[in-house]
């Protein structure tokens, strides 16, 4: 049921009256699926008598006490939007990491774990992940962030080369000022991506922080440059396939190919690879920061390299010191899906490696690779087998015994817990056994902590928002305690399939491998299939401006592609960047859902990566396949963090805007949005109200590329900054599409476009553009002619920097408000009120759904937002509030308030409502 809130602006209503329409719709309406990956979700009080655990999808802190081997539920804290972390300072205080609200929530937590309610809430960087306790008597906060976000106190330096990406945010727990984002004493910038792990050291005087995908010192080496490709250029049939571009890694000394050489092939008399990447790759992956120093820094070349592609989480041991990082290590320098008959070679069932990568203070990385026993010279036996019953995949979450002997990890794509004899995997003698594996009944293990004294091993289950309890001598599960869940049964039902790595050959890899968390793992890979025949194009092309007698079909080798977020997929038509995985062909193109714009059918295509890459001998079932495009369209893009919160564009922004909207641009005949359709609000063109367009609709074009692509939407362009480096060639196209000179260290191999070949947004729409208007105008101009009497699009670089900073901060299906929060206590200053007055107004705009939780006269309280300075209780005989009344109620150091903008929709369920059966909380039985 969708319930919506409608108040008549009058007299009467703003005294209480508020009329309630039910209508029916889909259980999913009043939640929305985000799909954050948790990094810490667990955490033991120091006296062991609680254990706290975030509540993700109900955005809460649950607190339960720890009595007799069994968890009792006593409290529960709302706290801000996809919690993924938790850690206690002390007994009665925890820090809560908020990832779509950029908050770090602190807990007050009670007596016995009763009445706990936030008394603070920090506003930090973008996207903050995890949370630890270190330095000076373990007093102060260090917190892992995005180098971005509208709450931080800098410029993020978005356009500026060698500018570290992750931010560990540091306070002095102890000495919190009154400001919104409470005072930090330093922020510490690292030279890698956008981070994500902590830990810290057995004395509390070292943290060590980690970035999240940091890749393998990959590039692609782009196929504009004229560059033969690697043999075959063919596929099996002998049809010649199209210039593509090559992937290459460095080694230590070159960059090399697949086959390990700096050229194509022996012979070679041209440049090396190395010649055409503009850039370094230093690999930094694990930082080392003194948490005693005033302020606490990193150390200076105490960073750890090739530790893994995707690092997950990281975990001491208590003795020796020795930090162990959970990783995947990609192998996309290799290349093709599919059986690896024509080629013979292929990455099907062998893409990546799942690993604990052991690192050594003051020096030493050690990769250890958890599934030894895999025979990846063959494949592919019918699951399950003898090799996924022994293999661990998506290791996430470890714990260590305190006499150090014992590493438990947490195999969310194995729904097991691995049980590791820290000496055998320090020195690579372990062998894989069963009987060192525990599976966990709720499936999808993510974080887990150690309870020595209980013996007892507490373990969250995120498939069904679950604890299970696990008695660590008889190595076997005892309990399962479950937590409310607001999730709908399609998003639960189908999750599975995302991470589910035992449905693969090997039992080592899933969809979420390489789609991190339903996401991206920021690399490019070339997964063509020479054994394939081209597969015929229906898909609808917007545009057609090749003068190129290009064949509309795509073709079996397809070369370097990024990997393509799951986000947001629904109502943007065709998938993969050429849209060959395309929805039925026997049905008209019609917005929305019919022909090629029908996602369901074209997410049913994925069915061949189970089988091509995945490995498996067979197809998932009908039911199964299914379950999985139910939960994976409902996934969605957080908010852009690089836009105003109350909604406006800066200057340059809006001048960008202008621009994309309005000025012909494209070889001279269109603009920006008759391809890049941006309709953030919705559609009613086609006689039907549906998800707005975000950049695409679902349309391909033909341009001078060698290949037709699908046109992309354009929100996660803003996660793309971190690659500047582009090369010189012969070219006259590229080489007037101003080369760069060699810009030494970056944090990123890849940059936008499809391959990841262009460095920058801003190099991006001078490539492209000037590519046109070279073929199609005076190539001695910048830019060539334009007839259609606007400037032309690249005639100078303040043009081009200004539609940068537009499509920098590119909508995405949530206003940029969303997830916003503001504490307010008996002693909350003006600056409060000014965040607050913020949030009411974006409310009043219908940029969210305002809600406010809490504790008011030693009750756990909430309202939700009705407009026209009115809130809703969720007490029925309370009536209607006011925001000055709401306010002026938390008068005693015992009370706070907490309002945090929702996703539209959401507020009643998330405010006065929460299990969503019509009955407001406080009057609910069932509560």
């Amino acid at each position: 049921m969708r319930r919506g809130i409608r108040c008549a602006l009058t007299a009467a209503s703003l005294s209480g009256a508020c009329f309630f329409s039910i209508t029916e719709a889909n259980a999913s309406d009043s939640y929305v699926l985000f799909e954050t990956g948790q990094v810490r979700p667990l955490a033991l009080s120091p006296n062991g008598r609680l254990l706290l655990a975030v509540n993700t999808p109900d955005n809460r802190l649950e607190v339960f006490r720890v009595a007799n081997g069994n968890l009792i539920k006593v409290d529960s804290v709302p706290v801000g939007l996809e919690p993924v972390a938790v850690a206690m300072k002390n007994d009665s205080e925890a820090w809560v990491v908020n990832h779509v609200s950029d908050s770090v929530s602190i807990v007050n937590i009670g007596p016995l774990g009763l009445g706990g309610r936030v008394v603070k809430t920090l506003l930090v960087g973008d996207e903050p992940r995890d949370i630890v306790f270190a330095g000076p008597e373990r007093k102060r906060a260090f917190i892992t962030t995005a180098h971005r976000g509208q709450n931080i106190p800098f410029d993020p330096q978005l356009t500026t080369p060698s500018v570290g990406r992750a931010d560990v945010w540091v306070y002095n727990s102890d000495t919190l000022d009154n400001t919104l984002n409470g005072g930090p004493i330093n922020i510490i910038t690292l030279f890698t991506d956008t981070p994500r792990a902590l830990t810290v050291s057995p004395n509390g005087q070292t943290v060590y922080a980690a970035g999240h995908k940091t890749g393998n010192r990959t590039a692609v080496v782009t196929e504009f440059l004229g560059f033969p490709p690697l043999p075959p250029n063919t596929n099996y049939a002998g049809v010649p396939q199209p210039q593509v571009g090559t992937i290459v890694q460095f080694n230590g000394t070159d960059w090399v190919n697949e086959a390990g050489l700096p050229v194509p092939f022996p012979g070679w008399t041209g440049p090396p690879y190395g010649f055409f990447v503009r850039f370094n790759l230093p690999d930094k992956d694990v930082f080392t920061i003194n948490a005693m120093a005033n302020p606490p820094v990193e150390v200076a070349s105490g960073y750890f390299a090739g530790v893994g592609t995707i690092l997950y989480n990281m975990a001491v041991n208590p003795v020796s010191g020795k930090v162990y990082v959970s990783n995947t290590d990609a192998r996309n320098v290799n290349r093709f899906e599919g059986p690896g008959i024509f080629a013979g070679h292929t990455v099907r069932g062998n893409h990546n490696r799942n690993n604990i990568t052991v690192l050594q203070p003051g020096g030493g990385v050690t990769p250890r690779h958890l599934n030894k026993h895999i025979d990846f010279s063959s494949c592919c036996a019918p699951v399950p087998n003898g090799e996924t019953e022994l293999s661990l995949a998506l290791p996430l979450g470890m714990a260590v015994s305190g006499n150090g002997k014992t590493l438990y990890v947490a195999a969310l794509g194995s729904s097991k817990i691995g049980i590791y004899d820290t000496e055998k995997l320090e020195d690579d003698t372990f062998v894989p056994n069963q009987s060192d594996q525990i599976a966990v009944s709720g499936g999808g293990p993510t974080g887990l902590v150690l309870d020595e004294n209980m013996r007892q091993l507490y373990v969250l289950t995120r498939f069904d928002n679950s604890i299970s309890i696990i008695n660590v001598q008889q190595r076997r599960e005892v309990n399962h305690v479950s937590m409310f869940n607001p999730e709908p049964q399609s998003v639960t039902r189908g999750r599975r399939f995302l991470y589910d790595a035992s449905i693969s050959a090997h039992g080592d890899s899933a969809c979420a491998t390489c789609h991190v968390f339903s996401d991206n793992d920021d690399l490019a890979w070339d997964l063509g299939n020479p054994d394939e025949d081209a597969i015929d194009n229906n898909n609808p092309t917007r545009i057609d401006i090749s003068p190129l007698p290009l064949d509309p079909d795509f073709p079996a080798m397809k070369g370097p592609l990024t990997t393509q977020s799951l986000r947001g997929m629904a109502n943007h038509g065709p998938m993969h960047w050429r849209g060959d995985r395309t929805g039925s062909l026997t049905e008209p193109n019609v917005q929305p859902d019919s022909g090629a714009f029908n996602e369901r059918e074209a997410l049913r295509q994925f069915q061949a990566g189970f089988v091509g890459l995945l490995g498996r001998s067979e197809e998932l079932s009908a039911a199964d396949i299914t379950a999985y495009i139910d939960f994976q369209l409902q996934v969605m893009y957080p908010p852009n963090p690089n836009q105003n919160l109350d909604g406006t564009l800066t200057p340059d922004q809006q001048f960008g805007r202008d621009f994309f909207f309005n000025r012909v641009s494209e070889a001279n005949v269109t603009t920006c949005q008759n391809c890049h359709r941006l309709n953030p609000d919705g559609n009613r063109e086609f006689g039907v109200q549906f998800p707005g367009f975000f950049g695409a609709d679902g349309h391909q074009s033909r341009e001078v590329f060698p290949q037709i692509f699908k046109i992309p939407h354009l929100r996660n362009l803003y996660t793309k900054v971190g690659m500047f480096g582009f090369p010189r060639e012969l070219s006259p196209v590229i080489e007037l599409a101003e080369p760069s000179d060699h810009t030494g260290d970056q944090v990123r191999g890849f940059g936008v476009s499809r391959a990841g070949d262009i460095d920058s947004v801003f190099r991006f729409l001078h490539v492209t553009t000037f590519s046109q208007n070279f073929l199609f105008g005076d190539p001695t101009l910048p830019g060539g002619p334009n007839p259609g009497g606007f400037p032309a699009f690249a005639a100078g670089a303040e043009q081009r920097r200004k539609v940068e900073q537009f499509l920098l901060a590119f909508p995405t299906n949530h206003k940029a408000i969303v997830g916003q929060q503001i504490t307010i206590t008996q002693n909350s200053g003006s600056s409060a009120s000014a965040r607050l007055s913020l949030l009411v107004a974006r409310a009043d705009a219908g940029d969210c759904d305002l809600i406010a939780k809490g504790r008011l006269d030693l009750q756990s309280r909430g309202f939700t937002y009705l407009g026209g300075g009115q809130f809703l209780s969720d007490r029925a005989v309370d009536g209607n509030i006011s925001t000055a009344a709401l306010v002026a109620a938390v008068n005693s150091p015992q009370e706070s308030l907490t309002f945090t903008c929702g996703p539209l929709g959401t507020g009643y369920r998330m405010g006065v409502d929460r299990d969503d059966d019509g009955v407001l909380d406080q009057d609910d039985p069932h509560l």
